[in-house]
């Protein structure tokens, strides 16, 4: 039973991996942000509300460090809201460092290894987790 058990938890990993895929640390295509609110405001302003159609799902990030907060978002069917602070019971939390956030951001750190490092850590969906990057790219 171990045995099967390594094995479940290595599949899981690697289709993390899989999903997420690409390479460890990529050349940014886009300006460099500086703050996590920066990195945010970029990716809202590369929605794609053909994406998020039929996406019902709440977002929560927990951002460490001295350019650090929290922030919310809600999608809802092709359509989204966002804020400062907390927002109730979050189907995705995502907490990292603020520089970390802003590398991941800037496509400079790629989240699978982010996550796979402890660097980022996600509470929640992970399919709700990479479907931002689809909703959010």
């Amino acid at each position: 039973m171990k045995a099967k058990s390594a094995f479940f938890d290595f599949t899981s990993v690697a289709m993390l991996v899989t999903l997420c895929a690409g390479t460890l640390y990529a050349t940014p295509s886009r300006p460099q942000n500086s703050t996590p609110r920066q990195a945010v405001n970029r990716r809202l302003d590369a929605f794609k509300a053909d994406k998020a159609k039929g996406v019902h799902a709440t977002y929560q990030w927990e951002l460490s460090g001295p350019n650090g907060g929290e922030w919310w978002l809600s999608v809802n069917d092709g359509t989204y809201t966002t804020g400062r602070g907390k927002i109730n019971n979050p189907n995705v939390t995502l907490a990292a460092s603020d520089e970390d956030w802003v590398a991941m951001s800037n496509k400079t750190l790629k989240f699978p290894w982010a996550y796979l490092t402890g660097r980022l850590k996600i509470q929640g969906s992970l399919s709700l987790a990479k479907k931002l990057d689809e909703i959010f790219p």
